[in-house]
Order: structure tokens, then C-alpha cells, then sequence
């Protein structure tokens, strides 16, 4: 794609990413396939190409982002799915997070999408706020039915994002998990001792999952330290154009796992969500221009794995008893798209001794997407009654994802056990049965 950048532009470390990332776009459609809204909408503009051209008007011209664009760029999931099919390696993720990072500074929204966004970004990645959030909206959930619906919404409204957000919220919440500064020891001979990321709503929603990866890890001799005064990854804000936050946060976590690396050795940092484990593997990028944290961002973004890469390397004995039960496998897409792990958790399932089933459609998105299902009701909605119908064709038992905010989705369309891979994995080697949904 030809770009006309001045060089005064070029001057501008993002721009010229930008400029770099344009050039290597060839107009070919293939994205267009593999675009969740692109498949719902049929609209060229909601298309990764589409939105191409509107980001480079925008940043080229150095344009104002105009509501025709923001509704656009709202719509992408930041499902990288067009990455995965581009032949030519353009890295959207980077240039659709630069256009967020714009809109964000220089579009002014209307008062209520301010406020909102503005709570979500305050209250999500704070764990303390969130779990009275979820309690107020568990008592206030039985009043999500007198809310007008959010289907077939071109633009949804602060109502009808309510609704959302409280049919999203549990009945009740687990016991909290183990707090920060907790060490568990590896059974028998030690062969590894790692971080494990805590997590924001993961941790009052479902702290069940790091539990299971403990008991997995430490069982094959691998010590677990949950780091004290660990922060949100800085995924949700980052996804809301919010960079100084998302940066912030950032900075706080590289600090405190350096350290704990300096005093006891770590030789990863594992992360049971999939959507933090992709922007923690881009810290190095994100950071890249920062002097101090450069250098350390990068070591982060090398020490990090998402749990099933570092689990697969452990190479523990297969299972000696098969299960009849069907799993199937729904593939998050910060998992297969995001960090191109696509194998390993279901060889480590089928190893274990259940029997694995692909679902149609895989490489579209559930719906998701962060603070997407909350934001885009309709369409997420949409994607997720596609999702669960291509895995009703198979007839599980149960449903195993690597990503938090894909299970909730999921629960929320299907009778069908929703768990994470490393529960199954834990239960397979000696741990419990998996709580469900």
C-alpha cells in the first residue's frame, strides 16, 4: 500500500510503525474471510482491510477521528484473525491499538460511553472493586430482563450495555484465592519455579483456575510464587486506547517480577488468561522507545508463556486410563492468533486421556474480546450464538478454553460444562473434578 507520510511524520517512532505496517498491506481480502464482523456485517468498513484505509486516512492526514470511523474501529474484536490469514505479515494488532490510542485522545464520545468506559477501565482491573461490582450486579441481575434488548442494535445504548454487564455477572462469587506474596513449594525434586500471574477478574470470578494450575505445577515439581504487589497486566485498558494506563501498569509488573527473579530465579512468568498472556508478550514492543524499561519490558515478554506452552515441556508420563468423555476444544483467539498456540492444549488433553474435538468455525471469535461483550452487545452476542452452535454439532461433555473472559461468553449460551484446559489437565494428573460454569 502506498503511503504519503511527510517526514516530519516519519519523525514519530509510532507513525513510522505505522507507515511500516501500511506498506506491507497488499489489498488482497484475504482477511476478509476470517473477520468475525466482516462475516456478520457483509460491510467492506468493518473489514480488517477496510478499517485499513480508515486508519491510514486518519493518521496520514492527521484527520480528527470522525464517528464514521470510531463506529468502525469500535467494532473490531482485536481477534487477530486477519493476522493469522495475511500472506503478506501486516501487523494489524499494532496499528489497530495505535488507532484506539488516537480516538481515544482526540474524539470526544457521548457522555454516558465516557462514563462507562471510564468505570470499566477503573473498576476491572482493580480486584477489590470488582468483586463489589459483581455483588452489587448479582442483586441487581433479576432487573436485566425490564432492559430493552440488545439485539439487532446497530448502535447500542448505555441501557442496553447494562443489560449486558449484568447478565454477564455470576449469581455468586467463589471464596477468594491465595493473595499475593504466597509461595507453594514443588512435590519431591524441584524442576522449575515460575510466577504466576494473578489475575484481576480472573481472581474473583473464577480463582478455581490458578488453583488447579498450582496443584498441576507443584504436583510435577515445579515451585509456584504468586509476586507480591502485582498489578492488572494492563490488557483491558490497553484494548480501550488508555496507553498511559495500560503503561503504567506495565512498568509497576516489570518492577516487581524482575525482583522476584533477582531473589529466587524465575524461569517464566505463566499466565492462565490468554488475553493478558498476549499483551505481556508484547511489553518489549509496547515499551520499546521507553529508555529505563526497553530493556527490561523485553525480558518480561521472553519470560512470559502462557500456561499449556510451559505445561507441554514438562513431558510427564500419558495417561494410563482413557476417559470416554468428549472435550471440546475451543481455541480463544489471543491463544491461537494472538501468541500462534494452537497445538499443544489439545495434545496435552488428548495425552491425558480425553477424547478431543475441533469445533467448526474455530478461528471466528466467541465474542469476547475484553470489554467487547459489554461494548458491542448485538455482535457479541451474534458471534456467540454461532460459537455454541458449532459446538452443539459435536455433543461434548464439556467445553475446555484457555481464557477467562471466553468461558464466562460461553456460559453464558450453553448448558454445557465451560472449563479451562488446565482444570481437565489438573483432574487428569490426581486433582479434583472441575467446578462447572
Amino acid at each position: 500500500m502506498k503511503t504519503d507520510f511527510s517526514l516530519a511524520q516519519l519523525a514519530n517512532p509510532d507513525l513510522a510503525e505505522a507507515d511500516k505496517i501500511l506498506r506491507a498491506c497488499v489489498h488482497c481480502g484475504f482477511c476478509t474471510a476470517t473477520c468475525p464482523t466482516y462475516v456478520l456485517l457483509g460491510d467492506e468498513l468493518d473489514s480488517p482491510r477496510g478499517r485499513i484505509y480508515l486508519i491510514k486516512e486518519m493518521l496520514e492526514k492527521e484527520q480528527a477521528p470522525t464517528k464514521e470511523v470510531v463506529k468502525h474501529i469500535d467494532r473490531c474484536l482485536s481477534c487477530l484473525a486477519c493476522m493469522t490469514t495475511c500472506p503478506s505479515g501486516v501487523n494489524y494488532m499494532h496499528l489497530v491499538d495505535q488507532a484506539r490510542v488516537r480516538i481515544e485522545r482526540d474524539y470526544t464520545r457521548p457522555f454516558t460511553e465516557r462514563m462507562l468506559r471510564d468505570v470499566l477501565a477503573w473498576v476491572l482491573p482493580r480486584p477489590g472493586l470488582f468483586r463489589a461490582a459483581m455483588k452489587l450486579a448479582g442483586l441487581a441481575r433479576p432487573l436485566a430482563m425490564l432492559l430493552p434488548s440488545t439485539a439487532h442494535q446497530a448502535n447500542p445504548n448505555l441501557l442496553s450495555r447494562i443489560k449486558a454487564m449484568l447478565l454477564l455477572a455470576p449469581k455468586a462469587l467463589p471464596a477468594p484465592g491465595p493473595a499475593g506474596g504466597s509461595v507453594f513449594p514443588a512435590e519431591g525434586t524441584r524442576r522449575g519455579r515460575v510466577a504466576l500471574l494473578q489475575g484481576c477478574a480472573q481472581q474473583v470470578l473464577a480463582p478455581r483456575i490458578n488453583q488447579a494450575a498450582i496443584r498441576l505445577l507443584t504436583r510435577h515439581g515445579v515451585e509456584v510464587v504468586l509476586v507480591r504487589d502485582e498489578q492488572c497486566c494492563g490488557a483491558l485498558t490497553h484494548h480501550l486506547g488508555r496507553d498511559d494506563d495500560a503503561l503504567s501498569w506495565a512498568r509497576a509488573n516489570i518492577g516487581v517480577w524482575l525482583g522476584e527473579a533477582d531473589r529466587g530465579g524465575l524461569d517464566a512468568i505463566l499466565v492462565t488468561t490468554s488475553g493478558c498472556g498476549t499483551v505481556i508478550k508484547d511489553y518489549g514492543f509496547m515499551l520499546r522507545e521507553d529508555r529505563e524499561f526497553a530493556a527490561p519490558a523485553a525480558m518480561v515478554s521472553a519470560l512470559a508463556k502462557d500456561i499449556s506452552e510451559y505445561v507441554s515441556g514438562l513431558n510427564w508420563p500419558a495417561a494410563q486410563h482413557r476417559s470416554d468423555l468428549v472435550i471440546a476444544y475451543h481455541s480463544a483467539c489471543s491463544l491461537q492468533h494472538g501468541q500462534k498456540i494452537t497445538q499443544a492444549p489439545k495434545e496435552l488433553l488428548s495425552k491425558n486421556g480425553f477424547v478431543v474435538k475441533d469445533i467448526a468455525e474455530s478461528h471466528l471469535c466467541c465474542g469476547s474480546a475484553g470489554t467487547y461483550n459489554i461494548l458491542q452487545p448485538d455482535i457479541a452476542s451474534q458471534l456467540r450464538d454461532r460459537k455454541v452452535a458449532n459446538i452443539a454439532m459435536i455433543k461434548p461433555d464439556m467445553i475446555a478454553a484457555g481464557n477467562l473472559g471466553c468461558m464466562v461468553q460461553l456460559a453464558g449460551g450453553t448448558s454445557i460444562p465451560v472449563v479451562h484446559t488446565i482444570e481437565l489437565l489438573d483432574w487428569a494428573t490426581g486433582g479434583p473434578r472441575p467446578g462447572l460454569n
